[in-house]
């Protein structure tokens, strides 16, 4: 009995950090605002359990509505995937691409511990800090992990370049769409004269998926993105 006991013991511990009541499927859908128009959000994460192993896309897409639309016609597409470990997500590939552009592409070696970045028809290598995300898979990254008590650290790629980014932590009741959420906010600190900022409204109740984001990009340009709807599937992905 007690080598039955440590057998299953050890068993738990190899599992990755995903629990039977973590969704195989998760449906987000954003209102987008920006100060010069609105847009729509959708994005799918989807979990999938083959021979013992955990692995998950994200899907994204962006696009104008309204006459924004006739400004912007295009979307801005992102798509991660890659695998669950018990150390949480560890991303495999990630793309960028915004209209009819070239996409930013991050290749993830954890075996040589080598991150390949291309952007605008150029490749560069660099060390893969240990758990690095790209900046798609960061907001959905807590579901799989806990969460640190003041500060989270975590090295960030959009495919153009890479960057260690720290978070203070705090909480926040925001009134959405869909309600009132009990919510832990991440807050990018940054540089004094830093133009990208970063915002980041997590749902404990729900999985701690992202319910708001807000951003300031290079260009200068705010954006806040709000949850609108969650569905939410327990059905196991085989």
């Amino acid at each position: 009995m007690k080598r039955i006991l440590a057998f299953m013991t050890l068993l738990l511990l190899c599992m990755p950090a995903v629990a039977t009541d973590i969704p195989s499927r998760v449906e987000m859908s954003y209102a987008v605002t920006t100060d010069i128009g609105q847009g729509e959000l959708n994005e799918v994460m989807e979990i999938r359990h083959i021979n013992g192993a955990y692995s998950y896309t994200i899907d994204s897409e962006a696009q104008a509505t309204g006459i924004y639309k006739l400004v912007k016609p295009g979307s801005i597409i992102r798509k991660s995937q890659g695998m669950i470990t018990k150390h949480g997500i560890q991303p495999a590939h990630f793309s960028d691409q915004r209209e009819s552009k070239q996409p930013s592409i991050a290749l993830f070696n954890w075996e040589k511990h080598v991150i390949t970045l291309q952007h605008k028809g150029k490749e560069e290598h660099k060390p893969l800090p240990r758990d690095t995300l790209d900046r798609l898979s960061f907001s959905y990254s807590f579901m799989f992990v806990p969460l640190p008590k003041h500060h989270v650290e975590k090295h960030i790629t959009d495919g153009r370049s890479l960057h260690l980014s720290r978070f203070k932590i705090s909480k926040e009741k925001l009134h959405t769409p869909i309600g009132e959420i009990d919510t832990i906010v991440l807050t990018r600190e940054e540089e004094k004269h830093a133009k990208v900022k970063r915002k980041l409204w997590l749902a404990p109740n729900n999985h701690m998926l992202p319910v708001r984001i807000v951003s300031i990009e290079e260009n200068g340009r705010e954006i806040e993105k709000m949850v609108t709807s969650i569905n939410i599937s327990y059905k196991p992905e085989h």
